[in-house]
């Protein structure tokens, strides 16, 4: 009988990796300490729950490299996917999910499979020597005697950064005689709505007021402990960038371009967008709005955006502390420990940021596990595609740096070895198309012939 494969935490990387070495064959136990012991950022104990945005992000595999990590994952079977698209709710041209369906379908689906076994509980010291083969995808909101044990076994102190969550508000209470809906440049999405956002508009002076309250309102105090800890770049609380310049914002979430007011026919001074947050197209929720201002001041702000006057709130936002691996220290090219190499770790903790970078690192991860198991030698995805250009930056980059050298990424285009051959006859932003279609054609082709498909690269 086969030993199984042990799986520590059930969220969107754990979910993936137990979905992979399942359907490789291999039996699973996947733990998850969830609802008897709680993180500070979520709310039920359901598996892949999404604590932040319940965007994936954008789906155009053409020109995005997430878009192209959505179309590599879909070829390889990722259940994270398959639910997200069985879930979407409208979002212009990114791919957002209805947060609780999504949960409930990643849930569902592992609970059903017969080589899946459960195990509720919190593990708070180092899996036992009996389990030779573990994937350990506990998330930046690792529980703190769990993160004691790692560090026991790789002899680094933990990095760690804040990432806070947007707050969310009901569409009833948002006054559209001000407000309106359409994505920029009219942009249709994989849902096929060219109108999937809710758009806010402000002129200079609201915007300058706007500016002047972010910075002044009242801000959660930090423990002492955490006050060394930096921001990531990609989900900075909204006031800290409203710190960087005035004009910070409108070049950043609050840019106007491509939204025509329809009350001027031009675009404004500025903009605040709200994303569709569930399928009942009910909640919206404040698209860079990230915050780690007190509850009383959100409430107070965010009510001076126009349109969101009588605005009533179904979350406000928050913030909590993350941690993850200097991984390219610590790892091995297939994700193992290099300490300890029969424990693996998948997932925000091994430095990726984002659901479907987590996601896809999780799967690596169980594809990885499941081929140890049955004695073949796990090999690495391309670095030409999504998931083998993010695999080597967490794996090899930023080798031999200091304490912080290392910061989570996301997937993109930068992270891909350039092409052999630049697009001829372009220049400007269409060469910059040109060379975007090219590495995704090539990642596309890669990953098939990697996964054993075939080449059918043209689509996604």
């Amino acid at each position: 009988m086969t030993s199984p494969i042990h799986i520590v935490g059930a969220g969107l990387a754990g979910s993936e990796a137990a979905w992979a070495v399942a359907n490789a064959g291999a039996p699973v136990v996947l733990h998850e300490m969830r609802p008897a012991r709680m993180t500070p950022a979520h709310k039920t104990g359901g598996f892949a729950e999404l604590v932040c945005s319940n965007s994936f992000r954008s789906d155009d595999w053409q020109a995005n490299a997430v878009g192209l990590l959505h179309a590599e994952l879909r070829r390889a079977g990722s259940i994270v996917m398959a639910s997200g698209y069985a879930h979407q709710v409208p979002a212009g041209s990114a791919l957002a999910v209805d947060r609780d369906g999504f949960s409930a379908a990643v849930t569902n689906a592992l609970q059903a499979h017969p080589l899946i076994e459960l195990a509720h509980g919190e593990l708070d010291a180092l899996p036992p020597a009996g389990w030779d083969n573990v994937i350990i995808a506990t998330g930046p909101l690792t529980s703190p005697p769990f993160a004691d044990a790692i560090r026991s076994v790789t002899g680094e102190a933990e990095l760690a950064f804040f990432d806070a969550l947007a707050p969310i508000v009901h569409r009833e209470s948002i006054d559209f005689g001000i407000a309106w809906m359409q994505s920029r440049y009219d942009k249709e999405g994989p849902g096929g709505d060219k109108a999937a956002y809710v758009n806010c508009p402000l002129d200079r002076t609201q915007y300058e007021a706007l500016v002047d309250a972010l910075l002044a309102g009242e801000k959660t105090e930090f423990k002492d402990w955490e006050k060394d800890t930096p921001y990531f770049e990609g989900c900075l609380p909204i006031e800290v960038m409203a710190e960087r310049g005035r004009e910070t914002l409108r070049f950043g979430p609050m840019k106007p371009v491509g939204l025509d007011d329809p009350r001027t026919g031009r675009w404004p001074h500025a903009v605040v967008q709200l994303r569709q947050d569930n399928a009942l197209g009910t909640l919206f929720n404040i698209v860079g709005f990230q915050t780690k201002l007190k509850h009383g001041a959100q409430t107070e702000i965010f009510r001076t955006i126009p349109g969101l006057q009588n605005a009533q709130f179904a979350r406000l936002g928050g913030i909590h502390r993350n941690t993850f691996l200097n991984s390219p220290m610590l790892l091995d090219g297939t994700l193992r420990l290099k300490a300890m190499p029969r424990l693996r770790f998948a997932g925000q903790i091994v430095g990726v940021e984002g659901y479907v970078e987590s996601a896809a690192m999780g799967l690596l991860a169980g594809r990885f596990a499941a081929a140890q198991r049955f004695g073949a030698t796990p090999v690495a995805p391309p670095p030409t595609t999504a998931l083998g250009a993010l695999l080597a930056h967490v794996t090899g980059g930023h080798v031999g740096g200091g304490k912080g050298s290392f910061q989570p990424m996301n997937v993109n285009f930068g992270l891909f070895p350039p092409l052999a051959t630049e697009p001829a006859r372009a220049k400007g932003e269409a060469k910059a198309r040109a060379r975007k279609l090219a590495l995704a054609q090539r990642a596309l082709a890669d990953i098939d012939a990697w996964l054993g498909l075939g080449s059918t690269a043209k689509s996604a």
